[in-house]
Formats: C-alpha cells, sequence, structure tokens
C-alpha cells in the first residue's frame, strides 16, 4: 500500500485495483504520469492509461490516473462491483486517435466523463462524446459564448451554461453519456485532498 494514498484516505482494496506503486507512477505506454507530494505531472500523449477488464460495463475517463482514484475513492458507494468498471485516462489533452481507440474498444458501453468543473471540462465532454458518436463538430469559443456547429447547424451557449447535458438536448443525440462533477472543488483529487485536510 501506499503511504501517500492512505493518507489521502484511499482503501486498500482501490489501491490493489489500480496495482498502485510505490512511487505513484502511471504509465501511458510512451509517457508516464507521477503523483507525489506537492506535485503532480500529466503527461501530453497520444496513449492512454487504462486500469480495470476489457469487458467492464461501464467505462470511466478522467484526465488523470490520480483522478480516477480519487473519483472512484469519493463514490465507491454508488459502484456495487469494481469489476465491471474500465477507466481510462487521456493525460493533458484530448486527441483524435485516443477518441477513436477508446469508441472502438468500447462498443456498447455506459460511459462517464470525469473532467473538471469548468469550461474546459465540459468542453473535453462535448469532444469525446461527439467523437465516440462519430458526430462531427466544430467548437469555438469568443467571449462568453460557445459557439457549435453540426454541419449547418449552429447552437450557441453561454460559457457559465455549457454543459454535455446542454449540447445533447440542443443537438438531440442519444444515448445520453453520463458526466460527473464534484460539488465543491475543481476536481475529484482536489476534493479527495481538501477532505483529507479536514
Amino acid at each position: 500500500m501506499n503511504r501517500l494514498l492512505t493518507r489521502l484516505g484511499v482503501s486498500p482494496e482501490i489501491q490493489a485495483f489500480f496495482n498502485v506503486t510505490a512511487d505513484l507512477s502511471f504509465s501511458y505506454g510512451d509517457q508516464w504520469e507521477h503523483y507525489g507530494d506537492g506535485f503532480h505531472k500529466v503527461p501530453t500523449t497520444q496513449n492512454l492509461w487504462i486500469a480495470g477488464g476489457d469487458y467492464a460495463s461501464q467505462v470511466i475517463i478522467t484526465y488523470s490516473a490520480m483522478e480516477a482514484v480519487a473519483f472512484i475513492t469519493l463514490n465507491r458507494h454508488r459502484c456495487a462491483r469494481l469489476d465491471q468498471l474500465a477507466f481510462v485516462a487521456i493525460g493533458n489533452r484530448l486527441h483524435a486517435e485516443q477518441v477513436a481507440w477508446i469508441g472502438k474498444s468500447f462498443p456498447g458501453r455506459k460511459f462517464t466523463l470525469v473532467f473538471g468543473k469548468d469550461l474546459l471540462g465540459h468542453i473535453t465532454d462535448i469532444k469525446l462524446t461527439a467523437g465516440i458518436k462519430k458526430i462531427p463538430i466544430s467548437i469555438f469559443h469568443a467571449g462568453h459564448q460557445v459557439m457549435i456547429y453540426r454541419g449547418e447547424q449552429l447552437q450557441v451557449f453561454n460559457s457559465e451554461q455549457l454543459s454535455l447535458h446542454a449540447f445533447q438536448e440542443a443537438f438531440s443525440i442519444r444515448p445520453r453519456f453520463r458526466t460527473a462533477k464534484p460539488v465543491q472543488s475543481l476536481t475529484f483529487l482536489d476534493q479527495l485532498k481538501y477532505d483529507a485536510q479536514r
């Protein structure tokens, strides 16, 4: 078990599920994510970090492995069986190759998108959903507005009201992908660290 994760409240069961190492490093194939006291290095790569089963019924997608650890630690009571979950981290930036691989590798699964509670997180939710559903879109941000084109159709959103739900409603996209956002913090990792200090 990792002492830092234990201090953050991550259970032995969750640490075992993610095969946590002593140095808290997570492989994306060509690069590594590293986490420690006072630092968190997340790579920018076209590769992915993956944990869990290939045949899991639910896929949870995050920016980082540590965000996945934090998410399941704070939401374990909602997930009866860890063996039904697969986790995928995309790193600092979403790449088209990642989206294509996720869509091909996990057909017909339920997706939960776990990105920040800011504008970038909402846009990542939308780009990932559209990419997996093979819906070509273009997104532009100017001032306090986000413009999304789907072919000739244009929808304009206030930046503060943009969400995956608003996007799906505006363009009548089904089935719905779920998002998970922390209540009190920008990310679940921020929430986990905050809770551990109280």
